[in-house]
């Protein structure tokens, strides 16, 4: 067990056990509206928030009322393809594929500043020790997992939990048609060993409670927090050799 208080902020990794991180929502719609101009509707009685392209072949959804806990959906038409994610998804990886919509769209404005994924799935993988086998990808601690599933109507799905512990489950989806490059972003940042940052008491209590992710403190660390993050993280891998 990690000792924190509930307002401390952390550093936590892998991004698969941090939780939501809902405090960070405008990174997956602020620069759709601002830097794209996507056109937008917020329905402050219900929370719900809808953006939809200049376009209008693409649409994001936010809900955080939606049954089932389906907080996300990113919809194309023509061809038509949807991707969803429940509420524990990491808003990381959901930003980074929202971030990527204009430019796979043809609007290739601030393309220094969002880079896209050019690595395929089972490179990602390879990269940061997923194992892979019979069309799955599963994360080093087990915990998280990839299937692909060619023939099915959704054929990449994402599915997460902690020794099927409450409030650790989460799940992400994408319908055939879906660009897998759109898949490989989600998936790239997703997978990275770079930690991302929580309040302590975001992050979901079966994760602060046992030894699966790797916390560190934001404030008081000697060093950078990402450097002393880091050499955390050596020092884990060299304990478990």
């Amino acid at each position: 067990m990690t000792h924190f208080e509930p307002h401390d902020r952390v550093l936590i990794s892998p991004r698969h056990l941090a939780g939501a991180g809902t405090e960070r929502l405008a990174d997956a719609i602020g620069p759709l509206i601002h830097l794209f101009g996507w056109h937008n509707e917020h329905q402050r009685e219900t929370g719900r928030i809808s953006l939809s392209s200049p376009d209008g072949s693409t649409y994001v959804h936010f809900n955080s009322h939606h049954t089932n806990g389906r907080w996300w959906s990113v919809t194309h038409h023509e061809p038509f393809w949807e991707a969803q994610f429940t509420r524990r998804t990491p808003i990381e990886a959901i930003a980074a594929l929202t971030q990527a919509l204009p430019q796979l769209n043809g609007d290739h404005r601030h393309i220094d500043r969002i880079p896209l994924a050019t690595n395929t799935l089972a490179e990602i993988a390879e990269l940061n020790d997923w194992r892979t086998g019979d069309g799955t990808f599963t994360s080093p601690d087990g915990h998280c997992l990839l299937r692909h599933t060619p023939g099915d109507e959704t054929p990449w799905r994402f599915q997460h939990h902690v020794y099927d512990g409450f409030d650790t489950h989460w799940h992400a989806s994408f319908t055939q048609d879906t660009p897998e490059r759109l898949v490989a972003q989600f998936f790239t940042h997703l997978a990275t060993t770079t930690p991302v940052e929580r309040v302590f008491r975001d992050v979901p209590y079966l994760v602060q409670r046992l030894g699966d992710a790797l916390i560190t403190p934001v404030r008081g660390a000697t060093v950078n927090p990402h450097v002393h993050h880091a050499g955390a993280q050596l020092e884990r891998a060299v304990r478990r050799r």
